[in-house]
């Protein structure tokens, strides 16, 4: 496979031009994409800097000029593309939820095999997340007793049109926590280490918010609210890792800093501070009061899956695995709603 790789992106929209970006910050190139229609796809491909369109994403997944397929297209046709792509012998970086059933997931978690395959949860990017993953992992917390946050957006309030993801054939059941909910639940265990053993939800609103109580494997409880339609809510994305000896803080919407407390008080760690560590200072990519957000987040994504691609081994890179993992979170939340009891997690 070529140094420089060759990427197709099926799906065009934001997430799509999100996409493009961060190849080319991996030192990649777009040679391929595909929309909705040939007019769409050939307006796509200028606009996303693509050397062409492909009549489909079949066609794109088979072209002899892309190395590496990016999915990024409803999330009910994630599963016969990507499955197509890997049978080809080709990377995958597929938008999450990785599948809208349960049973999906685990076919193309299975179908990867020793392919590079990954899913955007790419809020594990952040400096201020790896700070928080390093200082937990080396004990400075203590044990941790409560994980605690929320994802709150507002782009749903007011009735206001959801497109494909307001249908539940094409989006998936349950569209908040498939869609963003899963974004925390990736964010905390990856920081804290635990992993949700079981749960009780609650949704509401046609699956525009849910609130879930949970139960981890290293004994903690925890809580989430997950909404789309908390009015003057961008992108609020939320945790808080509570432990016996400090506690850490990160807020998506202001993500240069992890808030600290302990017994002396609180304080704000900033990126790039001599304190932070060598996980947190490597995806520091700008100098100190330079912020970084989410499209330096999902460029060092790419990157480090390019590197996989390329044999090396970049630590916290999510894979299909990881999808798979928000698939049986997201089964159980449906389940639990369904018959308000708590339902325990698949490992």
């Amino acid at each position: 496979m070529a140094d420089r790789l060759r990427a197709g992106i099926i799906g065009a929209g934001f997430i799509g031009g999100v996409h493009a970006h961060a190849v080319r910050a991996a030192g990649g190139e777009v040679t391929r994409v595909v929309a909705s229609t040939p007019d769409r796809s050939a307006a796509a491909a200028a606009r996303l800097g693509a050397y062409a369109g492909a009549p489909s994403g079949e066609a794109l997944i088979d072209a002899d000029d892309v190395d590496v397929v990016h999915v990024c297209t409803p999330n009910s046709t994630h599963v016969a593309l990507a499955r197509r792509a890997l049978a080809a012998g080709k990377p995958v970086v597929c938008e999450k939820p990785l599948a809208t059933t349960l049973d999906g997931a685990r076919e193309l978690a299975a179908a990867a095999g020793g392919l590079v395959a990954t899913v955007p949860f790419v809020y594990r990017f952040y400096p201020a997340a790896r700070e928080i993953r390093a200082r937990v992992a080396a004990g400075e917390a203590g044990p941790l007793h409560l994980l605690h946050g929320a994802y709150l957006q507002d782009w749903q309030a007011g009735g206001a049109p959801a497109g494909w993801r307001g249908d539940a054939s094409e989006g998936g059941a349950h569209r908040a926590f498939a869609d963003v909910g899963v974004h925390w639940c990736d964010l905390v265990e990856f920081t804290s280490g635990h992993r949700i053993t079981r749960l009780l939800a609650a949704t509401a609103g046609g699956g525009t918010a849910s609130t879930v109580q949970f139960e981890t494997d290293g004994g903690a409880t925890g809580s989430v609210v997950v909404s789309q339609t908390a009015l003057g809510r961008r992108n609020a994305l939320r945790i808080s890792l509570d432990g016996e000896r400090a506690a850490y803080r990160f807020d998506q919407e202001d993500p240069e800093a992890v808030r600290i407390g302990d017994t002396d008080g609180d304080r704000m760690l900033h990126r790039g501070s001599p304190a932070s560590s060598a996980a947190a200072a490597r995806y520091s990519l700008l100098p100190p009061g330079h912020p970084q957000g989410y499209q330096d987040c999902f460029n060092a994504f790419v990157a480090d899956t390019y590197a996989a691609v390329h044999g090396d081994a970049p630590a916290g890179l999510p894979t299909f695995a990881d999808g798979l993992r928000a698939a049986a979170l997201t089964d159980a939340v449906i389940r639990s709603s369904q018959s308000s009891t708590w339902v325990e997690v698949p490992s």
